[in-house]
C-alpha cells in the first residue's frame, strides 16, 4: 500500500476519531482532543500532496500550520474562516498541536514502514530466497541484506551483485 493510500485511510480515521469525540465527550477533553486531531489530520494532508517527506518533516509541517493559524487569531481570522480555523487565541492549544504532531508523525512512519519502504525498521522476516536489494528513496542508493535469521542491516551503497 502507498504512503499516500495510507494517510488517506489515516485522514478518515482522525475525521470520525475527531467527530466521536464531540459527539461523546464535551468540556475541555473535547476541545483539546480536538486541536491534537486538527494537527493530525494536517499532517496526514501533508503527506498525502507530498508522501515522499521524512515523517519528522511531514510532522514539522503540520505543527508549522497548526501553530500558524492559532497565532493568526491574536490578528484576526475572517468571519467565514472562523469555523475552519477557530475565532480566539487559546495558548494551551499550541501544546495539543504538539501532542497532535507527535501523533502525526506515529501515523507517518507507521504508514512509512507498511508501504515498502525499509524506513527505520530493519527486523523484517528473511526471505526464503536470501539476500535481496530492497528500494530507497533514491534507486542504488541504499540496499538491504539479510543475515542470520531477521536482522539485515542497511548499506549505502547497493551492490552489484547479490546472491
Amino acid at each position: 500500500m502507498s504512503r499516500r493510500w495510507w494517510a488517506f485511510g489515516a485522514a478518515g480515521v482522525t475525521v470520525a476519531a475527531g467527530l466521536g469525540v464531540r459527539s461523546w465527550t464535551g468540556g475541555d477533553f473535547a476541545k483539546y482532543a480536538g486541536d491534537a486531531l486538527y494537527t493530525v489530520l494536517a499532517c496526514a494532508v501533508v503527506v498525502i500532496v507530498a508522501p515522499r517527506l521524512r515523517p519528522a518533516v511531514a510532522a514539522g509541517v503540520a505543527l508549522g500550520f497548526s501553530w500558524a493559524v492559532e497565532l493568526l487569531q491574536i490578528a484576526g481570522i475572517p468571519t467565514v474562516l472562523q469555523p475552519l480555523f477557530g475565532a480566539t487565541f487559546n495558548a494551551p492549544d499550541l501544546f495539543w498541536y504538539v501532542v497532535g504532531a507527535a501523533l502525526g508523525w506515529l501515523l507517518a512512519w507507521s504508514g512509512r514502514r507498511h508501504s515498502g519502504h525499509p524506513g527505520l525498521c530493519c527486523a523484517v522476516p528473511m526471505s526464503a530466497q536470501g539476500p535481496r536489494s530492497c528500494p530507497s528513496w533514491k534507486r542504488g542508493t541504499a540496499s538491504l541484506s539479510w543475515g542470520e535469521g531477521t536482522a539485515c542491516t542497511l548499506s549505502p551503497k547497493r551492490p552489484r551483485d547479490v546472491k
